[in-house]
């Protein structure tokens, strides 16, 4: 079962964090795959581990999700290279953190813009390619933070921009349904990565991870791989619209 032998897999964010790790976790299931990030450097570097793992071929593509003429370049790139495209996983973001009184309107069109109008963009471009087809699976990650409020970190355009995502899932599933995609959308919860390690590193944060998470640690490399590869099967044909936290049990209190 969850063999991706033959499939096509576009990630986004894959130069660092959690994108690369299920672009990893693809390839160790035999996927092709086009990695995409403004980082190329990284990216090359990344490849002969994917080619390693499993990958029977890697394109590296230099892609900013903000823009979209990045993105539809990406896309014919990417269709030019393997002439389909049956996975994609968005996985790219980056947020300014403030509340809602002191942030600014440039740090919530920065975090709505990565966060949220991206994942449209890029299931807008690469849908079209699955459409040809009549096969897709569209993971989204998203994040517990769409699904619920939080105490410890204010943070309230990322909250809005990961809720935005959860119901564009579920918009995508119903209105793609019978061209043969599936969109669903992972919510991870604390994980360490370039972008949170800071946060999370501090005792105050440890503590309030302890108090609020029910397995009481931070989820570790390869927890959300399972997730993402089972959404990506040929087996998860009638899974569609289905937001999947997994956060250790935060969302469950």
């Amino acid at each position: 079962m969850f063999n991706l032998k033959g499939r096509v897999a576009v990630v986004s964010g894959a130069s660092s964090g959690l994108g690369k790790q299920m672009a990893m976790a693809f390839a160790k299931q035999g996927a092709s795959l086009a990695i995409l990030a403004r980082r190329t450097d990284r990216l090359e570097e990344f490849k002969p581990a994917l080619i390693e793992a499993g990958a029977p071929e890697v394109l590296a593509v230099k892609c900013d999700v903000t823009s979209t003429e990045d993105i539809d370049n990406a896309a014919r790139e990417v269709e030019e290279k393997f002439g389909k495209v049956d996975i994609l996983l968005n996985c790219a973001g980056a947020s300014k953190d403030k509340g809602v009184t002191e942030m600014t309107d440039e740090e919530w069109d920065f975090t709505i813009a990565t966060d949220e109008t991206s994942v449209f963009k890029m299931t807008r471009a690469f849908a079209k390619i699955m459409q040809k087809n009549h096969y897709g699976r569209i993971i989204n990650i998203a994040s517990m933070y769409g699904l619920v409020g939080n105490t410890e970190i204010h943070t309230v355009a990322y909250h809005t921009s990961k809720g935005g995502v959860v119901n564009f899932t579920r918009a995508v599933a119903a209105e793609l349904a019978l061209d043969g995609i599936t969109c669903n959308a992972i919510c991870p919860g604390y994980f360490e990565t370039e972008l949170t390690k800071e946060v999370l590193d501090t005792p105050k944060f440890q503590e309030f991870a302890k108090a609020h998470v029910p397995m009481q640690r931070y989820g570790q490399p390869g927890e959300l791989d399972a997730a993402a590869v089972f959404l990506a099967s040929e087996e998860a044909s009638y899974v569609t619209g289905l937001i999947m936290p997994v956060d250790g049990g935060y969302t469950a209190i």
